[in-house]
């Protein structure tokens, strides 16, 4: 699985430190884990939690990540960001049992945390188990077991309820504020990792004309 990591303006200089957790974590279990930036509080390319929500988007919707990693001062900006795009389905992630439960009863596709609220000691280690929890083994068989059937329905139903509510990523893309779209993918690793991956042409070359421009 990849998995896009996406550290927003307020929080870059932690970056370091959940990167190394993420990867610490997922990469051993067999996941890429592809680093979007911020990477420190000085980057020139600076992200907004709403450009986090825009750029994980592009991402999952590109099949350039299959889940997104990403975050703010509360988790909360972030999280209404994500969810406002289609095809995106993002939890907010504060301990360990949130994470066990997001991955076995939602199954979703990203999550924002929050790296301030609540950050302290041993922040690492709370951030090494949630992703353990997320990434380990089978996610979406439901919690409790015994309802995993009606649970596995309900994201069926949330997936059409969202198409139906949702314009595709092409639209958007086209309809969103074209330089808060070409700040949200001008970080210097972007091009790099994402044209790479990036499976849907049409969303590619728009974002490519984008940087172009």
């Amino acid at each position: 699985m990849k998995i896009a990591l996406i550290i927003e303006n307020s929080q870059a200089a932690k970056s370091s430190i959940v990167h190394d957790a993420l990867k610490s974590v997922a990469e051993p279990l067999g996941h890429q884990v592809h680093h979007y930036g911020m990477y420190t509080a000085e980057d020139k390319a600076s992200l907004t939690y709403v450009m986090n929500g825009l750029l994980a988007g592009i991402l999952i919707n590109s099949k350039a990540a299959d889940f997104v990693v990403t975050g703010c001062g509360t988790g909360m900006g972030t999280m209404l960001a994500a969810n406002s795009m289609p095809g995106v389905f993002c939890g907010l992630i504060i301990d360990p049992t949130d994470a066990f439960l997001f991955g076995q009863i939602n199954d979703g596709n990203a999550i924002a945390m929050p790296y301030a609220k609540g950050f302290g000691w041993a922040a690492e280690l709370n951030l090494q188990d949630c992703y353990r929890k997320l990434f380990d083994g089978e996610r979406g068989l439901g919690y409790p077991k015994e309802r995993a059937q009606i649970m596995a329905k309900n994201r069926g139903i949330l997936k059409e309820l969202k198409a139906a509510s949702c314009k595709d990523m092409l639209t958007v893309l086209k309809s969103v504020d074209q330089d808060l779209l070409k700040a949200a993918v001008a970080g210097e690793r972007f091009e790099e990792l994402f044209f790479a991956n990036a499976q849907d042409t049409p969303i590619a070359d728009y974002i490519r004309r984008v940087r172009a421009s």
